[in-house]
């Protein structure tokens, strides 16, 4: 890459990475209790802005050194905390965030590329099931320390990029005619999300399982 094509590369970061701060700034100065739809939009910016930042920063990496996209990606991964785990029949993924608002491209980007790449990294060691008749479970837990103002519709977040990828290793495929998808909100200790996948006769016990499990959660 040419010298001033990079430079012009770093100094969009660069910019980038100013209009970050300035956001952040509002967001500490804006009263979250009086201005909730303000400091919504403005946390919504943040978020979106550093996922553009992380974006292009890997696009440079891939460009400009050596280092190769399943490489970066796996790292990423381990580092935003994507975990994988299997137990009973399911298959549990879990992403140490929300998910973004449908139509944000940058920030399906931002997830859907580590979860490949760990994905594929797992396989490597774990033989993952094909499911064929299946039920996924999303669980969108929201940490109790924040405004419960924050829960958002399930028809607003992006799901459909995220279902591609964890299909693409685990299932037959992802029409409605095989696959069902089940919604849950829950309170929790921090922000994340629950990908679940299973057989259809296993999602019984499953939720039952699950319904136990919360009452015996403290009210929070």
């Amino acid at each position: 890459m040419e010298r001033a094509i990079l430079s012009q590369r770093i100094e969009s970061i660069l910019n980038e990475i100013t209009r970050l701060s300035n956001t952040l700034y509002a967001m500490d100065n804006t009263n979250i209790e009086q201005y909730s739809d303000n400091y919504e939009m403005l946390s919504t910016e943040a978020a979106l802005r550093g996922e553009v930042i992380a974006c292009r920063l890997r696009h440079l990496i891939y460009e400009t050194t050596s280092i190769k996209k399943p490489e970066y990606l796996t790292s990423a991964g381990i580092v935003q905390g994507i975990s994988i785990t299997e137990k009973d029949g399911v298959l549990e993924v879990t992403l140490p965030c929300l998910l973004p608002k449908k139509n944000e491209k940058q920030g399906s980007e931002y997830l859907t590329d580590p979860i490949y790449y760990t994905l594929s990294k797992y396989a490597q060691t774990h033989t993952l099931p094909k499911f064929r008749h299946c039920v996924v479970c999303f669980s969108h837990v929201y940490s109790q320390e924040l405004s419960s103002m924050r829960v958002r519709d399930y028809d607003n977040l992006e799901l459909k990029q995220l279902l591609d990828v964890i299909s693409t290793f685990i299932m037959e495929d992802d029409t409605g005619l095989l696959c069902d998808a089940y919604h849950t909100t829950e309170i929790g200790d921090y922000d994340c999300t629950r990908i679940s996948v299973m057989d259809k006769e296993r999602f019984p016990s499953w939720l039952s399982d699950r319904e136990n499990r919360l009452r015996s959660i403290s009210d929070f």
